[in-house]
C-alpha cells in the first residue's frame, strides 16, 4: 500500500479555456462569448493527451476540429438539434457500450473487432440533444460486467487520485476522465452499480436514474428484467441536475413525476434511514462505515432526521443476482457474432468465462430466479414506509488496489472478492429505484475518496438532488487539483 506521502494524482487542470469549470460554468462562458466551443474542445484533447498515458481511460479519440478519427463522423458543438442545450458546446465522451454514429463499439472485449456503428444509439440522441460535443470513447471492462475497469494482457484504467488504484467500473473511463479534469462530464450507464461504483472510487457524483426516466437504449428493452440506467457523471451536482433537466426536455417519461431543473437544497425537513451493512449480510469496513456515519451526522446537523434503518430482501438475493449476471454474459457468448463476423467466445476474459460458466450450471433456476428478483419491490417499498430516502455506503470497502479484482484472477476467488465489494448497489437495478454516489467528506488514509449512497423511491430523482445539493453547499467536494 502507498502512503499519502508516495501516491502519484494525475489530474488535467491547467489555465486553458476549461479553467475549473464544471459543465455548467462552461456552457454559460461559451454562450457568453468568453470560451468558444472549438476552444474547448480544442483544450479537453490535449488536457486528456496529458494524462492517458498514465490513465488509460480512451478506447478511441474523435477529431474535434472535424472528422472522427478513421470513421468520418464530424464532431461538432453536438448536434444541430443540441446546438442551443444546456451543455452547448462542453466537451465530452461517450461509454463505448454504446454506440455513437461513426465509432467502432467495442463493449472493452477482446473477442471480437469492432466495426464503426452506423447510428446513434436512442440514449446518445437524448446525450446530444444537451449540445454536447463528443471527443470520443471510454474503455469499460469487458460488456461491463466488472466492478473494476481491468484487462487481461492490457492496462487498466487507473484512478487519478492514486493511480496505484481502481478507477472503478464499469463506467472507469468517463470517471477518470472527469476526476482528473480533462472534461467536465460523461456518459456513464449503471447495470449493477457501474455509475455509482467508479462515482465513489473517483470522488465524483454518479445518479442512477429511475427505471425509465431517460430513453432505454435496444439492448435493454430486450431483456428480460431491465436492470441498466444511462447517465453522467459529473464533479458537481448541478451538472447532474442539469443532466436531467436537458434529458427531460428531450424526452420525458409520462409515467414518472416531472423533474424540471433542480438548483439547491430544499427547505423541507427528510426522514432518512441508513444502514452500514448490506441487506445481504455483507459488513462494511471501518473507513466505509465512518463515512456513512458521519454523512448522517451531517444530515441531523443540517435538520433532518437520520435513524438505523432495516431492509429484509430474500436472502437468496445475491445468488439471484448472480444467476442473472451469468445469464447476461451467456447470451453474450451465444449471440456474439451480431458484434462481429469474428466473434469468439474463448477469447473472452476470465470473469465473462466464469459467469457464463456459473449460469450454465444454475440455467435450470431461471424462473425462479427471475420470479424471487421481480418481488424484491415489495420488500423494498415496505423497507421506504415513512421514510424519504435510505443513506448507505456505496461499496462495502473502499477502493481496491489495481490487481485485486482484475480478470486474471482465479473465478472462485475472483466473485467471492466482488460479492464482498459491491453488496450495496444491485438492489436499486432490480427494483428500478433511483439512487446517487457523493463523495464523502472524508477520505482513506491513501487519500482516496469514499462514496456514500442515497436511494429514493421511483421517480424520486428531485429529492436525491436537493439532498445532494445540501451536502456540497454544506462541506464542498474534495478537489483533486488543491492535492
Amino acid at each position: 500500500m502507498t502512503t499519502f506521502e508516495e501516491r502519484t494524482t494525475v489530474h488535467a487542470f491547467r489555465d486553458d479555456a476549461l479553467g475549473e469549470y464544471d459543465a455548467v460554468g462552461l456552457a454559460a462562458a461559451i454562450r457568453r462569448g468568453e470560451v468558444g466551443a472549438a476552444e474547448a474542445a480544442r483544450d479537453a484533447a490535449e488536457r486528456v493527451r496529458a494524462v492517458e498515458g498514465r490513465l488509460h481511460a480512451v478506447q478511441v479519440h474523435a477529431d474535434p476540429a472535424g472528422r472522427a478519427t478513421g470513421a468520418g463522423r464530424v464532431a461538432g458543438a453536438g448536434d444541430v438539434a443540441g446546438a442551443g442545450g444546456a451543455f452547448a458546446g462542453v466537451p465530452t465522451f461517450v461509454k463505448d457500450n454504446t454506440d455513437y454514429r461513426g465509432l467502432p463499439t467495442g463493449h472493452g472485449s477482446a473477442a471480437f473487432t469492432p466495426r464503426a456503428a452506423r447510428r446513434d444509439a436512442p440514449f446518445v440522441r437524448q446525450f446530444l440533444s444537451s449540445g454536447v460535443t463528443v471527443l470520443g470513447k471510454t474503455r469499460l471492462p469487458e460488456f461491463g460486467f466488472s466492478p473494476t475497469t481491468e484487462y487481461e494482457g492490457a492496462e487498466p484504467v487507473r484512478n487519478p487520485w492514486n493511480t496505484d488504484y481502481s478507477a472503478g467500473g464499469s463506467s472507469g473511463g468517463s470517471a477518470a476522465l472527469v476526476a482528473a479534469g480533462a472534461v467536465p462530464i460523461a456518459h456513464a450507464n449503471d447495470g449493477g452499480g457501474s455509475i455509482r461504483i467508479p462515482a465513489a472510487c473517483c470522488g465524483l457524483v454518479g445518479l442512477k436514474p429511475t427505471r425509465g426516466r431517460v430513453v432505454a437504449n435496444a439492448q435493454s428493452r430486450q431483456l428480460p428484467l431491465d436492470i441498466v440506467s444511462d447517465g453522467i457523471v459529473s464533479r458537481s451536482v448541478r451538472d447532474t441536475a442539469a443532466f436531467l433537466a436537458a434529458a427531460e426536455r428531450y424526452w420525458r417519461n409520462p409515467k414518472l413525476p416531472a423533474l424540471g431543473l433542480v438548483e439547491g437544497p430544499s427547505e423541507r425537513r427528510l426522514r432518512i434511514g441508513y444502514l452500514l451493512d448490506s441487506p445481504s449480510g455483507v459488513h462494511s469496513d471501518t473507513a466505509t462505515r465512518a463515512a456513512v456515519a458521519e454523512t448522517a451526522a451531517t444530515l441531523e446537523r443540517l435538520g433532518h432526521t437520520a435513524e438505523p434503518v432495516e431492509i429484509a430482501i430474500d436472502p437468496r438475493f445475491t445468488d439471484d443476482f448472480l444467476t442473472y449476471w451469468g445469464m447476461l454474459s451467456f447470451l453474450v457468448g451465444t449471440a456474439g457474432r451480431t458484434l462481429g463476423p469474428d466473434f469468439d467466445r474463448r477469447r473472452m476474459d476470465g470473469l465473462s468465462r466464469g459467469l457464463r460458466e456459473t449460469y450454465r450450471e444454475n440455467w435450470l433456476r431461471t424462473p425462479g430466479v427471475l420470479r424471487r428478483l421481480k418481488r424484491t419491490r415489495e420488500a423494498y417499498a415496505a423497507a421506504f414506509r415513512g421514510l424519504d430516502l435510505v443513506l448507505s455506503p456505496v461499496l462495502a470497502h473502499t477502493t481496491p488496489p489495481i490487481g485485486r479484482l482484475g480478470p486474471d484472477v482465479p473465478y472462485a476467488t475472483l466473485i467471492e472478492r466482488i460479492l464482498a465489494y459491491v453488496a450495496f448497489t444491485p438492489v436499486d437495478n432490480v427494483v428500478g429505484t433511483p439512487s446517487i454516489s457523493l463523495p464523502a467528506a472524508s477520505a482513506t488514509l491513501d487519500g482516496l475518496p469514499v462514496g456514500v449512497m442515497f436511494a429514493g423511491r421511483p421517480g424520486s430523482e428531485r429529492t436525491l438532488l436537493e439532498v445532494a445539493f445540501a451536502l456540497e453547499a454544506d462541506r464542498p467536494f474534495r478537489r483533486i487539483q488543491d492535492v
